[in-house]
């Protein structure tokens, strides 16, 4: 169903003011991640499957690292800042052992979809795609999955994410906030959040097969 909706948004005229937009920074600059990888959260994980939402900002600005999944770099790149923070909590949280990797396709391809909600952005400026219309596309995503009737679970690390709670207000989901995994807020409420346990506790009493969040 992602591909469907993604042509109906693309049809919208701030997509296309956002695709003359992408194209041309494409052409012209350094950009990540690498233009087949920009809906890679939607190819790994398709709506009907979709049961947890991790929102991040927008994508690792550095070279070898974004590939279209939120919080996630490719393995053989050096884990970053909040992405290890994130495992600390795993740890603390479930006694997972601290993956060597950063890769979390395993865990886009078990329904957790990794949305940034800016999907692009110049090497080594972050945000600098910002309000050139990924937000509404993004936005309009999170509202078509808050309608849906599946119980799902959208989390929420940091100030840019938990704004996004005002679009989700079925019953039937939830939500989880917190600070951002990043070392600046971690330790506010980040670490000790459970947010592994209370994520598949919430699936598995509404009847969803519950994530394996091991890594290997």
């Amino acid at each position: 169903m992602w591909h469907d909706y993604i042509e109906k948004e693309k049809q919208k005229d701030y997509f296309k003011k956002l695709e003359d937009f992408t194209e041309k920074e494409y052409e012209t600059k350094e950009i990540f991640p690498p233009y087949k990888d920009i809906f890679n959260a939607f190819n790994y994980c398709p709506f009907v499957d979709t049961k947890v939402i991790i929102l991040g900002q927008d994508p690792y600005h550095d070279f070898n690292q974004a590939h279209g999944l939120a919080f996630s770099v490719k393995k053989g790149n050096k884990i970053p800042p909040s992405l290890r923070n994130i495992y600390k909590e795993l740890n603390s949280d479930l006694g997972l052992s601290v993956p060597e990797h950063g890769e979390l396709t395993n865990w886009a391809k078990q329904g957790i979809l990794l949305l940034n909600t800016i999907l692009t952005v110049e090497a080594h400026k972050p945000m600098s795609h910002s309000k050139k219309g990924w937000e509404t596309f993004t936005d309009n995503v999170i509202r078509e999955l808050n309608k849906d009737s599946k119980p799902k679970v959208f989390v929420l690390w940091g100030n840019n994410a938990r704004k996004k709670n005002i679009l989700i207000d079925n019953p039937k989901h939830l939500i989880i906030e917190t600070s951002h995994p990043s070392p600046l807020s971690a330790r506010h409420s980040f670490f000790g959040s459970k947010v592994f346990t209370k994520i598949n506790d919430f699936l598995f009493n509404n009847y969803r097969s519950i994530i394996d969040f091991e890594l290997e």
